[in-house]
Order: C-alpha cells, then structure tokens, then sequence
C-alpha cells in the first residue's frame, strides 16, 4: 500500500482516480488546485503525486516545478489531454517522471502507478539497500545517511533491514520481534517502539527532514517507499 495525492480539478474524474486506485489497496487523497497538491505532500507522507496539467491557482507544470526546486524526488505521474510531443516534452522537462495521456484505461492508469512505485522503493545494489539518503549493507553490518556512518545497535539495525527490505508493507510489532529475536525470547512489544526512537533519533540529521519510519496507528510501522515518513507517534 502506497499513499498517493491526485490533484485533479475535475470532481468526477478525481473520484474515479481515486476508486482505481483505493481497489489496488492504496491510500488516497483527492485536491483540486495546485497550492493544495504542493500542501498534501510538503509532510513526506505522499509515494507518488497524480498530477493533473490544467488545475487552478498553480497548474501542474508550476507544481511539478516547485517540487523540483525544492530537492523533491517524489515520483510525479502528470495526467493530461494535451497529446503532443511537445505537450510531453514540457511535462518531462518540468520534472515529471511519466505522462498519461486522457482519456486513458484504468489498466493503464494502475500499470504506470505499479512502475513509479517500484522505481522509486528502495533498491538493493552488490547487497546493500538504498532509499533516499539512507544506505543499509547487511554484510559489512553499516549503516549511513547522507554519506555519514551511523552507529546502531544490534536490535536497531535489525529491525531497519526489516523495515527496509518490506518497504510500503505495514509490519506489526509482533513480526518485527521475530525479526529481531526469533520467536523463543519473551519481550514486550514496547521494545519496539523504544527501538524505533532511537533509531529516528540516529538517522535524522534534520528533524524537518523525517528518516522515513512512519507509524501506523494501532498496528505497528511501515518504511516509506520514498524515504520519507508521516505519523511520528509511538
């Protein structure tokens, strides 16, 4: 499951964007203008922004180039009924990742949403997991955000490889246990949380740029698809 901002001023094709893709098991949130769509992902929580061409206020090249501007690499799908070359160009140009043109298959839609997110989960290169600025190599047992060396305990660098290696997938604190001690040791599901402190704690070199551990109320944490997070709260 991902969470995704459509930004369409179009009521009814926003409600379809949004029925396509609640199917699929994402999370949706539907805006109509172009400073809303900047608003619903300025807190990190957004894996990939739908971004209609002709909005109100800002139009989606103007979003798409603001995003940019602002060190942005959330994955941008830009939705038109503009068909030309040019019209493509632009969009690209403007630092969208793909461009769909209206009208446009569900199975179409989903199949370029399906891509973008893969694109954009962490990626394993010679072992090591890479996602946004954090790096995790499972055989040297290092850790590094930004280039820079993180001490983590055994138990936080478990549970980050745990996290990591599901990214988008929603872990409860019972799973991460097992991850972290196998299923014969007796420990409270509050370590989990204690451990997930820490860590944000080590890998935040700026507490405005979350690490990407986000909380999922009432069941336990997920890793953003971006390397970036939403919910803070233990």
């Amino acid at each position: 499951m991902a969470r995704i901002v459509v930004a369409e001023d179009d009521e009814l094709q926003g409600e379809l964007l949004r029925r396509y893709l609640e199917r699929e098991g994402h999370e949706v949130e539907v805006v109509s203008d172009g400073v809303r769509a900047l608003e619903s992902v300025k807190d990190g929580r957004a894996s990939l922004l739908v971004l209609d061409v002709m909005l109100p206020g800002l139009d989606g090249l103007q979003v798409s180039t603001r995003l940019r501007e602002e060190g942005s690499e959330l994955p941008i799908l830009m939705v038109t009924a503009r068909v030309t070359e040019n019209d493509l160009l632009l969009g690209l140009d403007h630092g969208a990742d793909d461009y769909l043109t209206k009208p446009y298959s569900p199975r179409e839609l989903l199949a370029r949403v399906r891509a973008l997110l893969r694109r954009s989960a962490p990626q394993r290169v010679d072992g090591v997991l890479r996602a946004g600025d954090i790096s995790l190599d499972p055989a040297r047992r290092e850790t590094r955000t930004s280039g820079r060396l993180v001490d983590l305990t055994r138990a936080e660098f478990d549970l980050l490889r745990a996290l990591m290696s599901a990214a988008g997938s929603v872990l409860s604190r019972g799973q991460l246990l097992v991850a972290l001690h196998g299923d014969g040791r007796f420990i409270t599901e509050r370590t989990i949380d204690a451990h997930v402190k820490n860590l944000r704690a080590k890998l935040e070199l700026d507490p405005e740029a979350p690490c990407g551990i986000e909380t999922v109320y009432g069941v336990g944490y997920r890793f953003s698809s971006t390397g970036e997070t939403g919910p803070r709260a233990s």
